[in-house]
Parts: C-alpha cells; sequence; structure tokens
C-alpha cells in the first residue's frame, strides 16, 4: 500500500514528515510513502509578519485542500499552527509524543535575556513571545522576524537581530540545540496551545489511513493538547491574542496553566486547574473561566483592536 504525504518544503517540515513516517514504518513495515511538497500561503508570502497575514491556517490551508481534494492521503502539521477555531473537514487522527514545549532564546555569544544590553532587537513572529519578553524586559525592542529556523539563527548571528525567541523542538528535531542561549521555564515563559506536538492529518471519513495512524497516537500528548486548544477556543483566542497554555499530564492526572498579557505587557494574568486525564475538555474551560472572571476579554479586546479581529 503506497499512501501520499503531503508536507510543505522546508527543512523542518521534512525532517519532521520524515521522522513521523519512520515510526509508522516500525508499526507497519508493507507500508510505502510517497512525499509531496506543497506550498502554503505561509510560505509564499514572506514579508509580512506572521500575525499581519489575514488568513487562518496559512501553513496548512493549501495542504488540507489537497488531502480534501484527494490528492494525498494525508499530512504531518506543527499542531501548534492548526487553527482552533472554526469548523474543518479533516481530522487529527494521531498526535505523536510531544518534543520540547519550551521557547529558548538563540543570541550573539550565548548571551541570555537578562544580559541584553537595553534597547537590543529581539526578533519573534508570535504576539505571544512578544508579550512575553516585554514583559520581562520592557527596555528590549521586539522585532518581527520570519524565516526557517536555520534562517533565523543566521540572521541573529549576521548581527540582524541581537536576539531570537524560537521553539526549542525545531532545534532538536534540527540537531541545532547547541545554539540555545537559554531555555525559558514553562511558568516564566508559557508556550502556545500545542506547541512541540505534530499532527497527522487526514479526511474524516478516510477510515483505513485514520485507523492505520492511531498505532502511534500517544494518549497523554492527546489529552494535553485537547486540554490547551480547549483553553484557547473558550477564550475565542488565536494569533492575534497571546495566550499561554500548558498542559502537563502524568499518568492519569492532568494540570493546565493558561495565562494572557496586557498590550503594553505590563499586565499578566494566569489560571491553574487539575484533574483526570479525561476531563481535558473540562479542564480548558475551567481555566478559560478563571482567565475570564480576572479580566480575560478587557486584555484580548486591546489586541484586537490593535492587531484586528482574528
Amino acid at each position: 500500500m503506497i499512501l501520499t504525504v503531503g508536507t510543505r518544503g522546508s527543512k523542518l517540515s521534512l525532517m519532521q514528515t520524515e521522522a513521523v513516517l519512520r515510526d509508522i514504518r516500525l508499526v507497519h513495515p508493507e507500508l510505502e510513502f510517497k512525499v509531496e511538497i506543497i506550498k502554503t500561503l505561509g510560505d509564499v508570502e514572506r514579508s509580512k509578519p506572521l500575525f499581519t497575514i489575514d488568513s487562518k491556517g496559512i501553513f496548512e490551508k493549501e495542504i488540507d485542500q489537497a488531502i480534501l481534494n484527494g490528492e494525498v492521503d494525508l499530512a504531518v502539521h506543527s499542531l501548534k499552527d492548526i487553527p482552533i477555531l472554526g469548523p474543518s473537514e479533516t481530522v487529527m487522527a494521531a498526535i505523536p509524543k510531544r518534543g520540547s514545549r519550551h521557547d529558548v532564546l538563540i543570541s550573539k555569544d550565548k548571551v541570555p535575556l537578562k544580559a541584553l544590553p537595553k534597547g537590543a532587537t529581539v526578533g519573534t513572529g508570535s504576539l505571544r513571545r512578544l508579550a512575553q519578553v516585554k514583559f520581562l524586559r520592557p527596555d528590549l525592542e521586539v522585532k518581527p522576524i520570519r524565516g526557517n529556523v536555520d534562517t533565523r539563527i543566521r540572521k541573529v548571528k549576521k548581527g540582524e537581530f541581537d536576539a531570537a525567541v524560537v521553539a526549542e523542538a525545531g532545534l532538536e528535531r534540527m540537531g541545532l540545540e547547541g545554539e540555545i542561549a537559554e531555555r525559558f521555564s514553562l511558568d516564566q515563559f508559557p508556550s502556545a496551545a500545542g506547541q512541540g506536538a505534530l499532527a497527522i492529518v487526514t479526511r474524516k471519513d478516510n477510515n483505513d489511513v485514520i485507523a492505520l495512524l492511531q498505532a502511534i497516537d500517544d494518549p497523554q500528548t492527546r489529552a494535553e493538547i485537547t486540554a490547551e486548544r480547549s483553553l484557547v477556543r473558550m477564550l475565542e483566542g488565536g494569533c492575534r491574542v497571546p495566550i499561554g497554555a500548558v498542559g502537563r499530564a502524568n499518568g492519569g492526572r492532568l494540570s493546565l496553566l493558561g495565562c494572557i498579557f496586557s498590550l503594553n505587557s505590563q499586565k499578566k494574568i494566569f489560571a491553574t486547574a487539575e484533574g483526570a486525564v479525561s476531563e481535558a475538555q473540562e479542564l480548558g474551560k475551567q481555566v478559560a473561566q478563571k482567565l475570564l472572571r480576572q479580566g480575560a476579554k478587557d486584555f484580548e479586546k486591546e489586541w484586537r483592536e490593535t492587531y484586528g479581529p482574528w
């Protein structure tokens, strides 16, 4: 049986896809795969900051359409990039064991965040990371940065930026852990919903492929992701609202931390909840309700009035 796999053409995307296919082959050695590279809006539009592009799913939409058209059978996505709000005709058939969900700092001479000089420029494509950096160091200048992981590292080394904040998982998958200047704790720097996880996506009605992919699904990672995405869904968040969501599954128990920053990054509200793994969806709702009682809607309004409704 030959399955066609859709993926972006970036080095990280290709490495992530190959890692997933290796895992599938261990369980289903009889399967063969053909990899199809598909350009997405996020690949084509390289000049704008990610949070200013007026489209959802900028790294997935074209690939998911290829799935629905029957051009590919499945796709490997970075889970944090999959839109949480809105209907979909695809399904996350498998969520493999999660990689690191930490954010890390890349800087010249490996200088940590607290030691960067006043006015130093830090690059990021995420409003959440922008807000977190400004909360910790309001004296720094945070600027949008685009490009693949290795491109961002190169921009720092060339002096275009003094530092950049990126996901540790991407560096690990590319063997670039040696570039890390500082690894942020999840309590200090809560990650995005789904960060560090991959999703293998197919059509909702493709039962044969779904059955094959379930063999590499990790239930604890799925519970964490379910809680995190439930939190963001309840807050009606998106890439233009800086929400941190950190689920931690341990055996049959699951904890969830959620936070949101004010537009000026001077205020941060957070909430936690804990329960059974089977209560993941409800835990997300509980944390969201606690944040709403602390004024999360007012924070969201500030961000959306500045950056748009998405």
